[in-house]
């Protein structure tokens, strides 16, 4: 007897923006300044202080962001959000929907599996296996599709964000703004000055 599997996947459209930016954090260059990750911190540091001893690297004006915060708690990142669930939500629940009427069909068919003829089950199974071609096909597509939207609402925040610490970071005379660090002192932590200018009215 041939058994099949059905594969009725959940998509998740809450995690929208995984945690996994820290390169394409890592890449945003301000004018004159960088976002680094956290394993630059250290070069940076030890770079300043072999080139200008301790004072100098004491004299740095750092900044830091929590990139994983602004992509939670940014008002451009929840609508970005919302657009995606609104865009996606429908298609999730059809295919969601197919998976477990092609499920069903599959229960139905190994019941009564032994009641049939051998063309009978063969051409049941044929059945089966192009209606599930036809899923999986339909679910590798949402999931390409997701993804695509997901990295262009993606960028739109990322971008809004970069602005946004690039003119924090020229106004306050930074001259660099880490993105990740193992340890950073709060005092350091630009991350709610930079939600309030991007959660601020358009023109403010």
């Amino acid at each position: 007897m041939v058994f099949f599997m059905v594969a009725v996947q959940r998509f998740s459209l809450s995690a929208l923006f995984p945690s996994r930016l820290a390169a394409l954090a890592a890449t945003l260059v301000l004018s004159g300044l960088r976002i680094l990750p956290s394993w630059a911190v250290r070069a940076c540091l030890a770079l300043a202080v072999a080139t200008g001893g301790a004072g100098h690297a004491q004299a740095l004006h750092i900044g830091f962001v929590n990139i994983d915060r602004l992509l939670k708690e940014a008002t451009t990142a929840k609508q970005a959000q919302t657009k995606l669930e609104q865009e996606f939500s429908k298609r999730e629940k059809d295919l969601v929907d197919l998976g477990a009427s092609i499920k069903a069909l599959v229960d139905k068919f190994e019941r009564e599996a032994p009641t049939l003829s051998e063309t009978q089950r063969q051409s049941r199974q044929r059945q089966l296996l192009d209606q599930d071609r036809e899923f999986q096909r339909k679910r590798r597509e949402f999931q390409e599709d997701l993804n695509t939207r997901k990295n262009e609402e993606l960028q739109q925040v990322i971008q809004r964000a970069n602005k946004v610490i690039r003119d924090i970071a020229i106004a306050e005379k930074f001259d660099m703004v880490f993105q990740d660090a193992i340890y950073i002192d709060p005092k350091h932590d630009i991350t709610d000055k930079v939600l309030k200018a991007l959660n601020a009215p358009a023109g403010k």
